[in-house]
């Protein structure tokens, strides 16, 4: 995942500035702190920070399942770490970009252990505009804490076919909303299951473009820029 200045999410999600600067990070990586856009009590968009890799709501202890950082579309209704978000917290995940690998070449750069490195992709919308990619959210707090215990807030990336674009890499991309969608997608109170699944679909054809970026997204360590 590759992220943007929070001041630029917040002017293109019309939210306010997020209390927490997480700054700006071209690598992203799993249990990194990411933005989200929620609606609040009083209906009005917010920029929020939350860890990437979901604890659902009742979970006993914060380490499940390594905590998904991917939901499949197919499977949001239904599965149990994700179906209680699906109804009642849905949010957008901000990015400017994310990452897919096609494997090395044998006669390139290897790894410590001499495997050919992965050679990374960033995948972009074409006009350089960010995406909109629908997420899930979740508040979590261990069971029987005192009431003073802050929650912690999570949130996890629907992902769904990969299109045209996106499948010479990975057969799935993140699920990306388009600026019409938004309000459904947010809005707590909607529970019409069949029209919010709708909108789990692969990215129209034109949309994103695609292109070889530095090895060195292949280390965390790393923020970038890479191109």
């Amino acid at each position: 995942m590759s992220a943007a200045l929070p001041g630029a999410i917040a002017s293109y999600f019309e939210t306010d500035p997020p209390e927490l600067d997480l700054g700006i990070n071209l690598n992203v990586a799993p249990t990194n702190d990411v933005y989200g856009v929620i609606v609040g009590a009083d209906h009005h968009r917010l920029l929020r920070a939350f860890g990437w890799g979901l604890i659902p709501s009742w979970a006993k202890v914060a380490k499940i399942a390594n905590n998904p950082i991917n939901a499949r579309a197919e499977t949001v209704v239904d599965k149990p770490a994700f179906r209680n978000s699906f109804a009642h917290r849905r949010c957008l995940v901000p990015m400017s970009g994310f990452y897919e690998w096609r494997p090395g070449d044998p006669a390139g750069p290897l790894t410590s252990r001499g495997v050919p490195m992965k050679q990374p992709f960033l995948i972009e919308r074409a006009d350089h505009q960010l995406l909109a990619v629908a997420g899930l959210w979740s508040a979590w707090r261990p069971p029987g804490c005192p009431e003073s215990t802050p929650w912690r807030h999570t949130c996890t990336v629907i992902t769904t076919d990969a299109n045209a674009t996106v499948r010479p890499v990975h057969d799935r991309m993140p699920v990306l909303l388009d600026r019409q969608d938004w309000h459904e997608w947010l809005d707590p109170g909607n529970s019409h299951t069949s029209s919010l699944m709708s909108l789990l679909r692969p990215a129209p054809e034109g949309l994103l473009q695609i292109r070889p970026v530095s090895l060195e997204v292949n280390s965390v360590r790393n923020r970038g820029p890479f191109w």
